[in-house]
């Protein structure tokens, strides 16, 4: 099994403006939408979020801000063709 480390910055950077999957340390949540921004700190922010709890999807408002400590892992969503 081969491990291959990326340098966390320029991946997020490159996430900006695409749908993105974001999964929390905690209670079994993923956070999905458009990722807007992230800063220095790596919080980030989502445009047109859904909650997604246990497999079931919710919409939220506009907006998501979600603090780094939170994260557990964030991964680019790859359309299905």
């Amino acid at each position: 099994m081969s491990l291959n480390i990326i340098n966390p910055k320029p991946f997020i950077r490159d996430l900006v403006g695409t749908e993105v999957l974001v999964k929390l340390k905690f209670n079994n949540t993923s956070y999905k939408g458009k990722l807007q921004s992230s800063d220095n700190y790596f919080n980030i922010s989502l445009s047109d979020p859904e909650e997604i709890v246990d497999g079931q999807a919710t919409k939220l408002g506009n907006d998501l801000f979600i603090r780094c400590n939170n994260v557990l892992y964030i991964r680019q969503l790859v359309e299905k063709s």
